[in-house]
């Protein structure tokens, strides 16, 4: 979620700028790269995002998951044009394929990423899957500049869907907020280690299905990990 500000850095900056009041330009950010251990379980997860393109339209790449237990237990991946509508937002759309929980399946996206009033950084997605169910995924963040490179960053996110899939042990309505906590240390602006704790908690039929299958329908997990991006 922070393409917007790498995106003004890089063009300030470019070798090309001279030339180009538009550059090609490519980035990537890492914001999630990370240990989770708590309530008896422990995982690594990841959550990136990649783009190619100009300063109104690009080629974006999101992917995030996790792994535990030496199998990947959630894994997807987005691919989405991405075009300027308004000050620090963006609509896009595209595809997303979900490779785990199994079976897999594809969904399409359409939704808005940027920065909302009083500095949120915000991303809105509704997802409309091959099978016909319909999702929604709210995502917002801040960054408290505790000093020139402590940085302290809650977050939350929240799935809703509109139907029952028991086959990868989703219900309708809401079904899951994740709510995280990290102090990161910036080495660089584009490096930075952190520690935190992160909380997930499933609800409704959700809940129900992740009791149904002796899974744990929350979690509190304290975090370790490592954000960068180039």
């Amino acid at each position: 979620m922070k393409q917007l500000t790498l995106c003004a850095l890089l063009a300030s900056t470019s070798a090309f700028s001279a030339v180009s009041d538009d550059p090609l330009l490519t980035a990537i950010t890492i914001d999630e790269l990370e240990l989770r251990h708590g309530d008896g379980e422990k995982s690594f997860n990841w959550d990136l995002q990649t783009w190619t393109g100009y300063d109104l339209k690009k080629f974006v790449i999101k992917a995030k998951g996790s792994r535990a237990n030496g199998e990947i237990e959630d894994s997807e991946i987005q691919f989405l044009y991405s075009k300027a509508i308004a000050p620090y937002w963006d609509l896009q759309f595209g595809i997303r394929h979900d490779i785990k929980p199994s079976p897999n399946q594809t969904w399409a996206v359409v939704g808005v990423q940027g920065l909302a009033p009083y500095f949120f950084e915000t991303d809105i997605s509704f997802y409309l899957s091959e099978e016909g169910n319909t999702a929604l995924r709210l995502a917002s963040e801040y960054e408290f500049m505790l000093s020139q490179r402590l940085v302290l960053t809650p977050s939350i996110s929240a799935d809703i869907y509109a139907k029952d899939d028991a086959e990868r042990g989703i219900g309708k309505g809401l079904s899951e907020i994740e709510v995280g906590l990290r102090l990161k240390y910036e080495v660089t602006r584009e490096f930075a280690p952190y520690i935190g704790v992160n909380y997930e908690r499933s609800f409704g039929k959700t809940a129900s299905l992740a009791d149904a299958a002796n899974e744990s329908s929350k979690t509190l997990q304290f975090v370790a990990g490592i954000q960068f991006r180039f």
